[in-house]
């Protein structure tokens, strides 16, 4: 009788092929789905799989769907996850700092891997899909690999990479294409996704 929500946004911005924001996150949720469906997993609850547009426009794809949700369908909603860019080549691994029944399941995940990570709250704070259901009062949470954000050595010291670059050089550029992924955090993050939707889906925690 609960629904877990997990997103992603399609939409790029003009002259960017939008291969990390938002390709990267699009295709996690995706094969969370296909595979999903491919090993038979059939857990407790529903998933509703979402793949928003206009994200870059002011969120106006997700907006629409929550602000048209009737109070009902809102209250069912346990949580939502949202993955916006999560395969920067000089990559941070961000946490959404939320309720613990996001944000735990996460890092409980990552801890079980020894992948070191970081909640934060203002890695996307006011600036992707999670936004509109945050306001409707139902839990968010999501991973974040970084945009245009410069790298700080404390940054560099936990993750590696370049200090005084940005997380992803080619955001909203021309040049976020395939070559534009570090296949490693992509790897980590997707299969922290996968796990985050099951658990979520299952009752978790």
């Amino acid at each position: 009788d609960r629904t877990l929500v997990v997103g992603a946004h399609l939409d790029s911005v003009i002259f960017s092929p939008g291969i990390n924001d938002n390709g990267s996150g699009s295709a996690t949720v995706l094969e969370i789905a296909l595979q999903m469906s491919r090993l038979g997993i059939e857990p407790k609850n529903r998933i509703r799989f979402a793949f928003w547009g206009t994200e870059e426009l002011g969120l106006l794809g997700s907006k629409h769907y929550v602000d048209h949700l009737p109070k009902d369908e809102v209250r069912d909603i346990a949580a939502y996850l949202n993955f916006d860019m999560v395969g920067s080549p000089n990559f941070v691994r961000n946490v959404y700092e939320g309720p613990d029944v996001t944000e735990k399941v996460f890092t409980d995940y990552f801890a079980t891997k020894g992948i070191r990570v970081e909640v934060n709250s203002a890695a996307v704070d006011g600036h992707t899909d999670h936004v509109p259901f945050e306001a409707r009062g139902i839990p968010a949470g999501g991973l974040f690999s970084g945009a245009e954000g410069v790298k700080t050595r404390e940054e560099a010291a936990a993750f590696g990479g370049e200090a005084g670059a940005a997380h992803d050089p080619c955001y909203h550029r021309a040049c976020d294409d395939l070559d534009n992924l570090d296949e490693k955090v992509l790897n980590e993050f997707s299969d922290a996704a996968a796990h985050a939707t099951v658990a979520l889906a299952n009752g978790a925690p």
